[in-house]
């Protein structure tokens, strides 16, 4: 549908096409605005004008929400859409947002868009610079960049060749960072990810080597291949930001993110890694093969060089950490954080789960949406944000019967299943 910027107050508003050059009343200001084709969409106005609250349900059994109208109401950011039977009723979207808006904020925090903090800009710089690399997968580099944001790290589960360790390199030059590739073996020892204490006979001491662990960005490549006692050596820098070396912590460089690949092809010679190293990543996901036209896009951009060897900073790491501090403060719902505890919960009591998603994994899905929400441009947190990381944040965080798996039962289909059918919070429309 069309967009527009409100004449008086600026709030975004989407409306249908037939009231286009018309005039209406802004649900934020109550003023006088003219429709015309302009920004991007925050509030959906019905087809014959805001006068009377909507629910709006999206996927999932319905539920209904009791709520008292506050003494002085604030305008809230919603999606209103047309009644149903209308005569000028819009044709309903393919996959129409779901309806949320913060319902409780803290006292004088009133909304301010996104885009101002410099998340969204600096994730479009970002995904527009590695898309000159990694040729169309802009939704799994907008999945890395969800958890470099959330202060996360990546699992890279597919074949070779399909430019996993391209992801990484491309990330890691568009922002400048330091990075480091360890290629994981059977006979890798923790000390050559980690550093080791070396004697110096100059000063009869021994000094401290950081290994490859101490960088910005770590592709920890065919990690399945290390032995079990290699890759727990990888366990404190993931989650403390730290690596103990004979008794002495060191602390990582800032930003810190582990982007680790493996085989689920090929299992000869391999170590499955153990279910507390799986929780330790924040999302896990396929980059798949591309399109026939976007491979032809790589025969001929690729035929005189590596686009990778031209690839120049576009960001700082400075602006990795303020993207990551801003992350933090976006908004949730009550009504959005009920939601996502519903969904971890029926992971938990699925009959074809044996063992359900932990707290950890409420808190990764909770700054995964956070992350997401920041990315596209939001303050506050969506259900469709939540609905759209929750299979690679609880995917590899749940496991499955085995006569389960034997009736091809995965963990993405549970995931699937239990997104379905959970009921989506909803907020009354606004009113004129």
């Amino acid at each position: 549908m069309p967009r527009c910027l409100c004449s008086q107050c600026a709030r975004p508003l989407e409306f249908p096409q037939e009231l286009s050059g018309q005039e209406t009343t802004c649900p934020y200001c109550k003023k006088s605005t003219r429709l015309s084709v302009d920004a991007s969409p925050l509030v959906r106005l019905p087809a014959n004008l805001p006068n009377s609250p909507f629910l709006k349900k999206v996927g999932g059994a319905p539920e209904t929400a009791e709520r008292t109208p506050p003494a002085s109401p604030r305008p809230n950011r919603t999606s209103v859409p047309p009644p149903a039977g209308s005569a000028a009723e819009a044709p309903p979207p393919t996959q129409p947002p779901s309806v949320s808006a913060p319902a409780h904020r803290p006292s004088g925090a009133e909304p301010k868009a996104s885009p101002e903090s410099g998340v969204a800009p600096l994730a479009r710089r970002l995904l527009d610079h590695m898309e000159r690399v990694i040729i169309g997968k802009r939704e799994r580099l907008t999945l890395a960049l969800v958890a470099w944001f959330a202060e996360g790290h990546i699992l890279l589960e597919d074949v070779p060749g399909v430019a996993k360790t391209m992801l990484a390199r491309a990330l890691a030059q568009s922002v400048g960072g330091t990075f480091k590739r360890v290629q994981c073996t059977p006979d890798l020892l923790p000390s050559d990810i980690t550093g080791a204490s070396i004697f110096n006979p100059r000063t009869t001491e021994f000094e401290f080597r950081p290994g490859p662990l101490f960088a910005q960005l770590v592709l920890a490549d065919e990690l399945n291949r290390a032995t079990p006692r290699t890759q727990s050596a990888l366990l404190e820098a993931m989650a403390e930001r730290i690596v103990t070396v004979d008794g002495t912590p060191y602390p990582m460089d800032r930003p810190f993110l582990i982007i680790a690949t493996q085989n689920p092809i090929d299992h000869e010679g391999t170590f499955p890694l153990p279910e507390a190293q799986l929780d330790r990543f924040l999302v896990r996901f396929q980059i798949g093969y591309p399109a026939q036209s976007d491979e032809l896009r790589i025969l001929e951009g690729f035929q005189l060089g590596h686009p990778i060897e031209t690839l120049t900073p576009v960001a700082t790491p400075e602006e990795i950490l303020d993207a990551q501090e801003r992350v933090r403060r976006i908004d949730l719902d009550p009504k959005v954080r009920g939601y996502l505890l519903r969904l971890v919960t029926a992971t938990r009591e699925h009959p074809s789960v044996v063992l359900g998603a932990s707290p950890r994994a409420s808190l990764a899905l909770l700054r995964a949406a956070q992350s997401l929400a920041a990315i596209q441009g939001y303050d506050f947190v969506l259900p469709d944000h939540i609905k759209e990381v929750a299979p690679h944040v609880l995917g590899h965080r749940i496991l499955i019967h085995p006569e389960k798996r034997l009736r091809k039962v995965s963990a993405s289909m549970v995931v699937q299943e239990i997104l379905h059918q959970t009921p989506v919070p909803t907020l009354p429309g606004i009113t004129a």
